[in-house]
């Protein structure tokens, strides 16, 4: 403990955060795929979809119309085509305002959560749930939900990006909470319109935060070594002090 001890009190606090929180999302992802590995679809699923439906229909969902579809509205926020387009947007503004090397750092994020995302549904090959008509087209499996990993892989990686150009907290709260809500909504509306199971987009959720976090700790690890640009208020703070630490 003594030889540990330095150097976690050198370590900044944000990075052990976030470390620590990948960790549990890490883990939480791993129990909910060896609870749904090779069972049938447990009572909480089954019971979150049903109480979603009209119970003397249940190819219809509970609620008024507009709801229904505002509710595929969202679930276009985490679709392949949106997630796409957001991120060669993010991707040119970064090459346009000199920042290449984070262009690519964003690109290989994106990539990577597609990948990944893509292999763990060939791997657990888990049905979609077959309760209800499904209020949206699907193409692949159902476990883990691509839609929640995908969108928290994104909206989280972006949030992180535009969050570090901020110089006050509360905006930066402001960032990580939007790209948080679309990311839950997303997930809550491929419950509502019965194309994934309930633990399909928690485990989703849980990837894809870990992902997003991964790769921010992986970024800021390269800015600390010069790798890649550092954000405004770091570039700012540079500035003001001539190239060196602010606190040196």
């Amino acid at each position: 403990m003594r030889r540990f001890l330095p150097v976690i009190a050198q370590a900044e606090r944000r990075a052990v955060f976030a470390l620590a929180l990948a960790a549990l999302c890490a883990l939480a992802f791993i129990r909910v795929a060896a609870f749904v590995a090779g069972e049938a679809p447990g009572e909480f699923d089954v019971h979150i979809i049903t109480a979603l439906r009209n119970p003397n229909d249940l190819s219809d969902p509970i609620g008024p119309g507009w709801l229904e579809e505002a509710m595929r509205d969202l679930t276009a926020l985490g679709g392949t085509v949106v997630l796409v387009m957001v991120s060669l947007a993010a991707f040119g503004y970064l090459l346009m305002t000199g920042k290449s090397h984070s262009a690519y750092m964003l690109a290989a994020s994106v990539i990577g959560a597609v990948i990944l995302s893509q292999t763990m549904k060939l791997g657990f090959s888990r049905p979609r749930p077959d309760l209800a008509p499904h209020g949206a087209r699907v193409y692949t499996m159902s476990f883990p939900s691509g839609h929640a990993m995908m969108s928290a892989a994104v909206y989280l990686t972006l949030a992180a990006l535009l969050a570090r150009t901020q110089e006050r907290t509360r905006v930066r709260i402001f960032i990580i909470f939007i790209a948080a809500l679309l990311t839950i909504l997303v997930g809550a509306s491929r419950v509502y319109l019965g194309v994934h199971w309930p633990t399909d987009v928690i485990a989703g959720w849980a990837g894809g935060v870990a992902w997003a976090i991964l790769c921010w700790l992986a970024m800021y690890w390269l800015q600390r070594r010069g790798k890649i640009e550092t954000e405004g208020r770091e570039s700012l703070a540079n500035v003001r002090t001539g190239g060196q630490p602010a606190d040196s």
